[in-house]
């Protein structure tokens, strides 16, 4: 079973390369159309290492505040929790980053890398949830969110390394 479902995998995972912006189009309009979407990539590359930045410094002033403020170097479970959730928007700013520089560096959608930073998102989510303020049904959704996005990434991993192991039986 878990062959078969690799096996369904391996055409996607092969063309994973995408060629929506190609270097060599035939029309100059395209060709420069395509430059001016690459060069806005790279603009929202620097713009997302600004919001890295801007973002650490959050953290660390919020800390600072917390910190400071009576009970000095004390923090209750609540500024924990809101702590994590800052740390985590970190990383997963950091994730982006990483999606988009994958991106201008080599035109290869990183389809495991993408569904990692939604898994990333979806456990900051979880972490600073507050149950007292989300419905039942949230919470299965959150689940099913959750499940959907490990099933994803594992069926991606084992065909990525499926692939990687067996490059002559891609076929069949």
């Amino acid at each position: 079973m878990k062959t078969r479902i690799i096996q369904s995998i391996k055409p996607i995972m092969k063309n994973t390369r995408h060629d929506e912006l190609p270097d060599d189009e035939s029309d100059p309009l395209l060709n420069a159309l395509h430059r001016a979407i690459r060069f806005g990539i790279r603009i929202l590359a620097v713009l997302m290492v600004l919001v890295i930045f801007w973002s650490i410094a959050d953290v660390v002033y919020v800390l600072y505040l917390k910190l400071t403020s009576p009970p000095f170097l004390l923090l209750n479970v609540a500024d924990i929790l809101q702590t994590f959730g800052a740390f985590m928007a970190v990383l997963i700013a950091v994730e982006i980053f990483i999606n988009i520089r994958l991106y201008l560096g080599s035109n290869i959608f990183p389809v495991e890398l993408v569904i990692a930073t939604a898994l990333m998102a979806v456990a900051r989510k979880i972490i600073v949830l507050d149950l007292k303020l989300v419905t039942s049904e949230q919470i299965v959704g959150l689940a099913l969110v959750t499940m959907a996005l490990g099933v994803s990434y594992w069926l991606v991993k084992n065909a990525s390394n499926s692939t990687n192991k067996n490059p002559d039986q891609g076929s069949g």
